[in-house]
């Protein structure tokens, strides 16, 4: 059996937008193929041994979590992030995970959290706060699928020269607003503001990264395609959804 191994870093603090549920359709996704994800939390103090792992996943937090957050990244696990992602081991960052991910986040009253650098993106907190069903036309791998979530952040995100929108905004505000942007990718690192939570509603998504994890793993089996009636109905309704709220 096929085994693909994910770091969940810090599952108590960065899980405020239901995370869990993206981890639970990594790991049934994989278990319908008959293989298997192992799971391993990487809490505060904790390092991250050189290939450990296949893949990672950073989640959304409240302000008081991401500063600590902020300060372990940095000290504890940036080096080994960023080994992993130029071995081709896929990091997803959403909300404030992605914050994180960039060069960092100025809030509101001028206090700065850094970020470690793996996105070529910095935050920049506004004046309200951007909420609401958002629906992007993403690409990945050269093909181009629309992808569904919803947003609540207060950051306006910029991308620098590095890096490049996840995808572009159909209905909601995505990165600021402004640009038309969503998210942002660099290699096989992607941060985007879309939860609710991301995954089950995308299962495109998923599997795009499951395909990079099993290839970091070793495994050259291709994924078997799955029955995503379900998934494909609740897409379109949320797609639906937020047509009507523009």
């Amino acid at each position: 059996m096929s085994v693909v191994r994910l770091g969940h870093l810090y599952p108590r603090q960065m899980n405020i937008y239901a995370d869990r549920g993206n981890i639970a359709v990594l790991a049934r996704r994989l278990e319908w193929r008959g293989l298997r994800l192992d799971v391993e939390s990487l809490e505060t103090g904790d390092a991250i041994a050189p290939g450990r792992f296949d893949m990672f996943y950073l989640g959304g937090g409240q302000d008081r979590d991401q500063e600590v957050v902020a300060e372990d990244l940095a000290a504890h696990k940036a080096e080994g992030l960023h080994r992993a992602a130029q071995e081709g081991a896929p990091i997803l960052c959403v909300c404030g995970g992605y914050q994180l991910a960039g060069a960092g986040y100025t809030g509101q009253d001028g206090g700065r959290m850094p970020g470690i650098g793996l996105l070529d993106v910095d935050t920049v907190a506004g004046p309200t706060r951007l909420i609401g069903d958002i629906v992007i036309d993403a690409e990945l791998d050269g093909e181009r699928r629309r992808v569904v979530g919803f947003e609540n952040h207060a950051g306006r995100t910029r991308l620098g020269p590095g890096a490049r929108a996840l995808g572009q905004v159909v209905a909601g505000h995505g990165n600021n607003g402004e640009d038309g942007g969503e998210g942002a990718i660099s290699g096989r690192v992607i941060g985007t503001y879309l939860h609710g939570p991301l995954l089950p509603k995308n299962p495109w998504l998923a599997d795009v990264v499951l395909g990079w994890a099993l290839e970091h793993a070793g495994s050259a089996q291709p994924l078997a395609q799955l029955d995503d009636q379900l998934e494909t109905a609740a897409r379109e309704r949320a797609t639906e959804r937020a047509g009507k709220r523009r």
